[in-house]
């Protein structure tokens, strides 16, 4: 028997890490090459809604999220500055689970299944040739039109929320406060400002608590943030992209990021990761090329991901500058048929 060629997994992130975990499970030789070390706070919604919930269940993942502490969440609710839309209930729960936690069980996990991870190691090759698969997560763009985009995120409580998820919308910027393991809650923003502006790391923590006298300030005024887990991250995109038109073997925000409004951001990273499985084991085992392999994976992800892209940039318009008017947002958010079916869109 022709033994299995060895595949190198550039980035330890959900993509990564699930990639690498699925592989081991078939017996491919996987070495993962990650900048930074486990266990790690992220800026992340921490909510697994839609199709991935199912990728962790086919790889045998679940039970270990569910003893990690991972909880439901069945109810979403839009607010904006001063006001806030009826509750909405999920056509499924969401697994909410911190990514402190998350990332380091899904490490525990591929080494567990005789993986060998590389951590505090940056990746020392020339590039994504033949047999390196690239999961760095998202492709860092200074300026989109103009603008930076940058995400925030840190843990709370004393935090009584009204649904388990809450997003507050305000014009150029939204912040998710939602459930998570540990008792807290997750609040999470994102955020835009003018190419050339200030750090946007600062006064972050007033960012995501926002604007004095609104819904949100209200909500986190008694809250008692965890200083610990604040991140920032910037440069974000919010373009999607298609797979096919790229030219390295991507997986995860390597390959797109849907906007984060969604909270499909992570369901999307565990889909692209099984959905290269297959293609790179037959590469692994002399079955296919690695340009084989690679094509069929774009063209995977482009099929699975471009229409719920479509219909997640509209949200985002809907969000970002349907918020402030009183059309089609407010008849959105008002309408449990309609609220159900763009959610149901995006996932």
């Amino acid at each position: 028997m022709i033994p299995s060629k060895s595949i190198t997994i550039v980035g330890g992130g959900l993509a990564g890490l699930t990639a690498g975990i699925g592989l081991r499970q078939r017996g491919v030789p996987v070495t993962i090459w990650e900048a930074g070390n486990y266990p790690r706070h992220r800026v992340c919604g921490e909510f697994i809604s839609g199709r991935g919930q199912d990728v962790l269940i086919r790889l045998g993942l679940n039970s270990l999220f569910e003893h990690a502490g991972a909880v439901l969440a069945d109810t979403v609710v839009f607010s904006t500055l001063h006001r806030t839309f009826p509750v909405h209930r999920t056509p499924r729960s969401a697994l909410c689970l911190s990514r402190y936690a998350m990332d380091a069980l899904l490490a525990a996990e591929f080494r567990r299944l005789g993986g060998e991870l590389r951590v505090s190691s940056r990746w020392a090759g020339p590039g994504f040739e033949e047999g390196v698969l690239r999961a760095t997560g998202r492709r860092p763009q200074p300026a989109e039109k103009g603008w930076r985009w940058f995400g925030l995120k840190v843990h709370a409580r004393g935090v009584r929320l009204t649904a388990d998820l809450e997003m507050h919308v305000a014009s150029g910027g939204y912040v998710g406060v939602g459930v998570t393991s540990g008792g807290a809650v997750n609040v999470c923003g994102l955020f835009r400002r003018r190419a050339g502006a200030a750090d946007t790391a600062a006064g972050g923590l007033e960012l995501l608590r926002g604007k004095p006298g609104s819904v949100l300030w209200q909500r986190l005024g008694n809250a008692v943030f965890e200083p610990d887990t604040f991140c920032s991250v910037a440069g974000l995109s919010l373009s999607p992209r298609r797979a096919s038109g790229q030219g390295d073997f991507s997986v995860g925000d390597s390959v797109t990021m849907t906007p984060p409004v969604t909270g499909n951001g992570m369901s999307m990273a565990f889909e692209s990761a099984e959905l290269a499985l297959d293609p790179l084991t037959a590469w692994s085992r002399g079955v296919v090329s690695w340009e084989q392999a690679q094509k069929a994976v774009a063209g995977r992800c482009d099929r699975v991901f471009g229409r719920r892209l479509f219909w997640a940039r509209v949200l985002q318009w809907l969000v970002l500058v349907g918020a402030p008017r009183s059309g089609p947002f407010t008849m959105a958010l008002n309408s449990d048929w309609i609220w159900q079916r763009m959610f149901r869109k995006t996932r």
